[in-house]
């Protein structure tokens, strides 16, 4: 299993960044797919996950409704569209396989840093 996140980086208050993680070395269509993410000082915290096809996603009350979740199965890429974000989104945010209460397997995370 290989998770590979990109797309972080420095951003104000309000900005919006598009996180993606490229999978390989799995069944990237028929397995769902999760975003967590850690704050400074902080445990992992669970963002978001969306079915194998894409059809059904949830959502932290903390991210909902400027978050979305997607992912295009015929590249085995996992997107994360991050809008209106706050200071404290600031966070290494990681992909891993997997449902909800089942992921597994992180990628190195990509960090999202969100200051003015």
């Amino acid at each position: 299993v290989q998770l590979v996140e990109s797309g972080g980086g420095l951003v104000q208050p309000g900005g919006s960044l598009r996180l993606s993680c490229a999978a390989s070395g799995f069944p990237f269509i028929l397995t769902s797919m999760t975003w967590v993410r850690q704050a400074p000082g902080k445990g992992l915290e669970w963002v978001s996950s969306i079915s194998s096809g894409g059809g059904n996603t949830d959502y932290a009350d903390s991210v909902k409704g400027r978050f979305t979740i997607s992912r295009d199965n015929a590249k085995r890429t996992l997107y994360l569209q991050m809008n209106s974000l706050k200071p404290e989104d600031t966070a290494v945010y990681y992909c891993a396989k997997g449902p909800k209460l089942q992921y597994s397997g992180r990628g190195q995370g990509t960090q999202v840093t969100v200051s003015s």
